[in-house]
């Protein structure tokens, strides 16, 4: 029987230059942050996580030293109960999971139903620009293959001037592009960053962004409103026929379970890096399908993270795309997925995930050590 001896999380930053100016922030970012989790058994073999910083893992690691890492669904429960106390610790479930996949010789989305072997991606876009920057982007990715694209509205960190800009850009798009790329809108209301006190939309304010996206034929709109007004998200979604989706930082399972039952949102979208793992997300997938709700994960954190939801999405669910992070030049493959020895690459909007067993992940051993931050 396999057994964990041993557990080492590293922290890492990589300086950017130019910086990265997301449209969810207002602020420049400078240096993107990783962590990383490695969790080792008896026989040399290694699984790999990353996503969150892994706050409050720290002394409880005597909580899975000697168990077998096949446990998944025990070690699931002693994360919610670490999740409930501290932070947000579910990289370790990817860790796990990898690790399980290595000690059985199978891909991760085999030993989860084994659905399919890819996964369909649409490009999400983080940077504002301009109506005609935005609409020579939505060219680029349509020319790389991408079927969809979410395009960022502006929140209260500014950028452009309101929605009505905003919807500007979408109309740009649709000009350069018209219906060969379906359109998503991530209306940044959800959740603000720690400095940002404004106000999200009231209902009025989403129901007027809502019938201009109707009229644009936008596939749906995220987070309309605050991350804490289901009944809003309810009444949004029967008002009108773009889809209301949200869910990205939601913290616990049981407030999904709440969502899909009152039928909230049309789209969940948790993240196994950030809610759950891999063996909590499952759950949910399995929730939205039998409740006619879509599931189709978040993915905002590095190369890793998009393999982790990648394999969910593929062995379990059938959704009709993945999130893929990728904005050139302020986001490229290359800057999302540094902790890899190679970045992920998607061929013609597809990302295919092979026969390695786990999670497939291989790390650059020598960029991490020139990134260590703690």
């Amino acid at each position: 029987m396999s057994k964990i001896v041993s557990i080492e999380i590293t922290h890492h930053r990589l300086p950017l230059d130019p910086p990265f100016k997301a449209s969810w922030d207002g602020r420049p970012r400078k240096q993107f942050d990783a962590t990383i989790i490695r969790v080792r058994d008896d026989e040399g073999r290694e699984g790999i996580g990353s996503g969150d910083l892994m706050k409050g893992f720290e002394g409880h690691e005597g909580l899975f030293i000697g168990e077998d890492p096949r446990h998944l669904e025990r070690h699931y429960e002693v994360l919610s109960h670490i999740n409930f106390h501290y932070g947000r610790c579910w990289p370790m479930d990817l860790a796990l999971w990898d690790l399980a996949g290595r000690i059985v010789g199978e891909p991760v989305w085999r030993m989860l139903g084994g659905r399919a072997d890819r996964v369909r991606l649409y490009a999400s876009s983080g940077v504002l620009r301009d109506p005609g920057a935005m609409a020579a982007q939505a060219e680029s990715y349509l020319e790389e293959g991408f079927p969809a694209m979410k395009v960022r509205f502006t929140s209260s960190a500014g950028g452009r001037d309101g929605w009505r800009e905003d919807v500007r850009a979408l109309e740009a798009i649709r000009t350069r592009v018209g219906d060969r790329l379906e359109l998503m809108v991530d209306c940044n209301q959800g959740w603000r960053m720690p400095w940002d006190t404004t106000l999200a939309w009231t209902f009025k304010d989403a129901l007027a962004v809502a019938k201009e996206l109707e009229r644009l034929g936008i596939y749906w709109m995220e987070e309309p409103l605050h991350r804490s007004d289901r009944k809003g998200m309810r009444r949004l979604s029967d008002a009108t026929s773009v889809r209301i989706a949200g869910g990205e930082m939601t913290r616990e399972l049981y407030e999904f379970r709440d969502i899909i039952e009152e039928r909230a949102f049309d789209v969940i979208q948790p993240d196994v890096a950030l809610v759950g793992g891999i063996t909590g997300c499952r759950r949910l997938a399995w929730q939205a399908r039998e409740a006619g709700v879509m599931f189709t994960p978040h993915s905002w954190t590095n190369g890793i993270g998009v393999l982790a939801n990648a394999h969910l999405t593929a062995g379990v669910g059938d959704a009709p795309w993945l999130e893929y992070p990728y904005d050139n030049p302020e986001w490229s493959e290359q800057r999302r997925d540094y902790p890899m020895a190679a970045p992920l690459r998607h061929k013609n909007g597809w990302l295919e995930l092979g026969e390695a067993p786990g999670l497939g992940i291989a790390l650059d051993e020598e960029r991490l050590k020139a990134t260590r931050s703690g």
